[in-house]
């Protein structure tokens, strides 16, 4: 058995970037940018009104006469004389030579004129956002690797960008194998059950930023398992769920050989030992194991920062963060333990992470209902309630309303 970080080093040797493709801004929600972004325009391109009010020219006076109005998309474009106004709104192109903008609410109006209420003077520069207040033509806001939220697609579009060249997302073939595996929806028969792995790691890799080709379920025959995968349409990466260990059944490394090029086979870790990595046609493959709960750990551990390398992220792909523990839990074996927990947060932004009461790695209700994993070192000491320990969230943590740990 290998350590984790050195599996992990070892599926992502020699993994590149894919190539770049334009993607409409509308699309881009989720993608990663392939090159830097620079401003196409300056925003906001003139000085404008931050509120509604009056222009005017700076002067020590309290009553001005009005001389147009400025809105925005319609500006007054005259220049503002001494003891002038122009109405103003939110928005609005400032006029030339006007400096400061009155609020409405200061000001008493008669007719063409506007007197400035007792205590109210001008002030240059006041409720003004200069041209290029958020930024100027040419400069760099987004950089390459960077991962498209809802807020970077608004600057994109305040940019002046319709489309954006994004790294293409990888194709990632899932297929599951075993004869007692019916789809979801089927009816099991005799010492069947439904197969839950390739939609629960199909849903992941959508949402890690690659996209999914389901080959269905293999009958435990190597014709089945190699005719599935060699027909499968250009994948970047191989995902077998099933198959992985030492039994009779397990098929995936005598099926596909002499084409599947095996780099490492079982890795000291809890659960998810007999992960397979290797190269099958020259395509990356990762033989996951057939127990939902270590299948999805091992796509969390190794397909995400797959994903992340495939794409050029530049964000994080797994970051542990630190846990009150929520209980005593005693000392760990040689292998690097993942156990789901109950992850709670507290009023003062501290959090607690509770190991939930069974680790099957068969049980999908308890994965369901944790918020993180607490990683354990191999041979970690018993810990004691309270003491500190990394969690690699899975979710949002439970929000808990108390004021502190104890």
């Amino acid at each position: 058995m290998i350590p984790v970080a050195e599996a992990q080093a070892r599926v992502l040797q020699g993994i590149l970037r894919l190539e770049a493709e334009s993607v409409a801004l509308e699309a881009c929600h989720g993608r990663v940018l392939a090159e830097a972004l620079a401003a196409r325009v300056t925003h906001p391109p003139a000085d404008v009104s931050a509120m509604d009010g009056y222009a005017v020219r700076h002067a020590d006076r309290q009553r001005f006469r009005i001389i147009g109005e400025s809105a925005a998309g319609a500006g007054f474009h005259l220049p503002c004389g001494e003891g002038e106004a122009v109405r103003i709104f939110t928005g609005a192109p400032v006029p030339p030579a006007a400096d400061s903008i009155i609020l409405q609410e200061n000001v008493i109006r008669e007719g063409d004129e506007i007197l400035l209420r007792p205590g109210t003077a001008c002030v240059p520069g006041k409720h003004i956002r200069r041209a290029g207040h958020d930024f100027r033509a040419g400069e760099v806001l987004l950089p390459a690797g960077a991962r498209l939220t809802a807020r970077e697609v608004a600057l994109a579009a305040a940019m002046n960008h319709s489309v954006l060249p994004c790294v293409r997302r990888p194709r990632i073939a899932i297929l599951a194998t075993g004869d007692e595996l019916v789809s979801p929806g089927s009816v099991p028969g005799p010492d069947q059950i439904v197969s839950s792995s390739p939609a629960g790691l199909g849903a992941e890799i959508v949402a890690w930023g690659g996209t999914v080709v389901q080959l269905g379920i293999a009958a435990d025959r190597a014709e089945d398992i190699r005719g599935r995968l060699q027909r499968a349409d250009a994948p970047d990466l191989f995902v077998t769920i099933g198959g992985a260990s030492v039994g009779d059944h397990d098929l995936v490394q005598a099926a596909l050989a002499p084409e599947l090029k095996v780099d490492f086979w079982k890795i000291a870790m809890r659960p998810g030992k007999p992960l397979i990595s290797g190269t099958y046609r020259g395509v990356p493959l990762l033989g996951l194991p057939g127990n939902p709960v270590s299948a999805f750990v091992c796509a969390l551990l190794f397909i995400k920062p797959l994903i992340h390398r495939f794409t050029g992220a530049a964000d994080e792909p797994l970051r542990l963060v630190a846990a009150a523990l929520g209980t005593d839990i005693g000392p760990n074996d040689q292998r690097q333990d993942y156990c789901r927990a109950r992850v709670e947060m507290f009023e003062d932004g501290r959090l607690r992470a509770t190991p939930l009461p069974v680790q099957d790695s068969g049980m999908l209700r308890f994965l369901a209902a944790s918020q993180g994993l607490i990683v354990r070192p191999p041979h970690d000491p018993a810990r004691a309630r309270g003491e500190d320990v990394g969690v690699l969230l899975l979710g949002d943590p439970i929000f808990s309303p108390k004021s502190a740990i104890k």
